[in-house]
C-alpha cells in the first residue's frame, strides 16, 4: 500500500494533476487557497485585486510582524475598491477551488488548512474526494485520523479556531496509526520557519495526543521552510510533508 501526502497546495493545480501518481490514495492536508505568494508577490488573490506594489508592502509589514500596520493598509485598500470585499474574495476562492478539486485524483482524503473556507468545500468535493475533520478512515489496514484548520494568530486567516475547539477534534479521534493535521504539534524545531525567522503556531493538543497514544506517524504541513522536517517524539515519526506549492512533490508513505 502506498499513500501520497501533500499540504500547502496554494494554487498549484498543475502539480495536483500528478500528485497521486504511483499511489493507492492521495491525502491532502489543506491550504488550497492562494491569497498571496510570499515568494512571488505577483501571484494570488491579493495582487490580482490591488497590484504587486501593494503586495510587496503588505509582505514587508507582515514579515516584520507589524500586523496592525498591515491590517490598516488592507483596510485602506479595501475601502478604495469598488466591490464588496467578501464577494470579491469568495468569487476568487471559488474559481481556485473549482480548478483544484477537479484536479484531485480518486480516491483523495482531504482536510482543511487555516487559509481554507470549509463552508465552500461541499460544493466542490467531487465523488472520490472524502473530506475529514475530527474524523477517522481506514486505509490498507491502518487507521488515519484527520484534524483540519489552524489556531488563532494575529494573521486572522479564515479557518483559525480556539485551542479548546481544536483539542476537542483531536480528542475525538482516539488512538490512530497515522495522525494527519494541517498544523504541526507544538515542538519548536517543527514550528520554526527559517525564512521569515518566526515560530508558527503548533498544537499542544496534538503533542499531548502523540505522547499519550503513540501513533506510528504524525503528518502535517503549514510551516513552509521548517527548521526540522522530520523528527521523533517518543516512538512517533513526525513529518512535515512539504510545501507542495513550491515543490510539486508529494511525500510517500508505504507499508
Amino acid at each position: 500500500m502506498r499513500v501520497n501526502v501533500i499540504s500547502d497546495v496554494h494554487g498549484n493545480t498543475q502539480g495536483l494533476l500528478t500528485a497521486g501518481e504511483g499511489a493507492d490514495a492521495l491525502i491532502c492536508l489543506g491550504d488550497l487557497v492562494l491569497f498571496l505568494d510570499y515568494a512571488d508577490h505577483s501571484r494570488g488573490i491579493f495582487p490580482d485585486l490591488f497590484g504587486v506594489g501593494n503586495a510587496d508592502r503588505i509582505v514587508e509589514l507582515r514579515t516584520a510582524r507589524r500586523f496592525d500596520e498591515a491590517r490598516d493598509l488592507g483596510r485602506k485598500l479595501w475601502d478604495g475598491l469598488a466591490v464588496d470585499p467578501a464577494e470579491a474574495i469568495e468569487g476568487a476562492v471559488r474559481r481556485q477551488y473549482a480548478e483544484m478539486f477537479a484536479a484531485f485524483p480518486s480516491p483523495t482524503y482531504a482536510t482543511y488548512g487555516n487559509v481554507d473556507i470549509p463552508a465552500l468545500w461541499p460544493e466542490y468535493a467531487q465523488e472520490g474526494t472524502t473530506v475529514l475533520d475530527g474524523e477517522r478512515v481506514e486505509l490498507g489496514g491502518r487507521v488515519f485520523g484527520f484534524v483540519g484548520g489552524g489556531l488563532r494568530t494575529p494573521m486572522r486567516t479564515p479557518y483559525e479556531i480556539s485551542d479548546e475547539e481544536y483539542a476537542a477534534k483531536v480528542e475525538a479521534l482516539g488512538e490512530v496509526d497515522v495522525l494527519c493535521s494541517h498544523i504541526p504539534p507544538d515542538v519548536p524545531e517543527l514550528t520554526y520557519d527559517i525564512v521569515p525567522r518566526r515560530f508558527e503556531r503548533g498544537s499542544r493538543a496534538l503533542l499531548d495526543a502523540i505522547r499519550r497514544t503513540r501513533p506510528r506517524y504524525a503528518l502535517f504541513g503549514h510551516v513552509h521552510q521548517p527548521l526540522a522536517r522530520r523528527m521523533r517524539v517518543g516512538s512517533t515519526e513526525c513529518v512535515n510533508v512539504g510545501h507542495f506549492a513550491a515543490t510539486g512533490r508529494p511525500w510517500a508513505l508505504e507499508w
